[in-house]
């Protein structure tokens, strides 16, 4: 068992019943506990400090965490926006920014309580978002092989080291366009998986991705792509379906979305220019 897995999974005492005759087994459960976020901000001539965020996460990667719901939101542009993050009690993160970072709380129109379950939701409308994210996709690229889009459901189920331990997190992974493994995080919570491969990724120079894929383990929820968008990733995949607001949202933006992905089969909502088959375009 890795570092993060040790932090990220406990034993579960349950009575496991198979055809009527009950037994009391040690389980292992995935943990899920509460993540503040605090920000320490220069505004008008002083220091302040504001809990920004309680997310209901798994432990690990913290940091990174935080990194991409920050820059999701807008809030930070770049790595070198953040002095430090220290830890409090272990559940509270405190997010240093420079005195040059702007952030005006007020425009956020909204209290940022998530859980594991809803994500960041409740954004004012498509066009603010369209307003904030200066990392559009570039029209009809990269191209990617149909051959190569199914492989990431074997790909990315074959890196979930926590799923197969407990049965009961999200994944994520940024994949090349050639289907080469970038970037891989889990997660209790869907859009805390993104966060945490968006942060990653910040921290080490690789934002736009304007040539990547995520993949995701569940649904496309709007707050999803809303984080895709913001990060500059032009392809979505899936392994389940997306919801109208964010097929609205990536045909706005211009991001191709794949659901129901699987080995042999797969739905294009919108995008479909820059999936290839044969070297050829699909065609609708």
């Amino acid at each position: 068992m890795s570092e993060t897995d040790s932090i990220s999974i406990k034993q579960q005492s349950i009575w496991k019943v198979v055809e009527g005759q009950s037994t009391i087994v040690e389980d292992l459960v995935v943990v899920e506990a509460p993540l503040e976020i605090r920000i320490c901000y220069f505004s008008k001539r002083r220091w302040e400090k504001k809990s920004l965020a309680i997310t209901m996460r798994t432990p690990g990667n913290d940091m990174h965490l935080a990194m991409g719901f920050l820059f999701s939101e807008g809030i930070i542009g770049r790595f070198s926006d953040i002095i430090s993050i220290e830890r409090i009690d272990g559940n509270i993160l405190i997010v240093n920014l420079l005195d040059t970072v702007l952030v005006e709380l007020e425009t956020l129109e909204r209290n940022f309580y998530t859980t594991s379950s809803c994500g960041v939701c409740g954004k004012a409308s498509i066009d603010k978002l369209a307003k904030t994210s200066c990392f559009f996709p570039q029209a009809t690229m990269p191209k990617i092989s149909m051959a190569t889009l199914t492989q990431f459901p074997f790909l990315l189920r074959n890196s979930q080291s926590l799923f197969d331990q407990t049965g009961g997190i999200h994944a994520a992974a940024i994949f090349s366009s050639s289907g080469q493994l970038i970037k891989f995080a889990e997660d209790v919570g869907r859009h805390n998986a993104v966060d945490k491969l968006i942060g990653n990724c910040l921290q080490h120079g690789q934002i736009p991705l304007r040539k990547e894929v995520l993949m995701l383990s569940g649904r496309i929820s709007f707050e999803l792509v809303q984080k895709a968008m913001m990060a500059g990733i032009p392809i979505i995949a899936a392994v389940g379906a997306p919801s109208s607001l964010a097929i609205e949202l990536a045909e706005e933006a211009g991001i191709t979305l794949v659901g129901f992905l699987k080995a042999d089969r797969f739905n294009v909502y919108c995008g479909v220019d820059r999936i290839t088959k044969k070297n050829k375009e699909i065609r609708i």
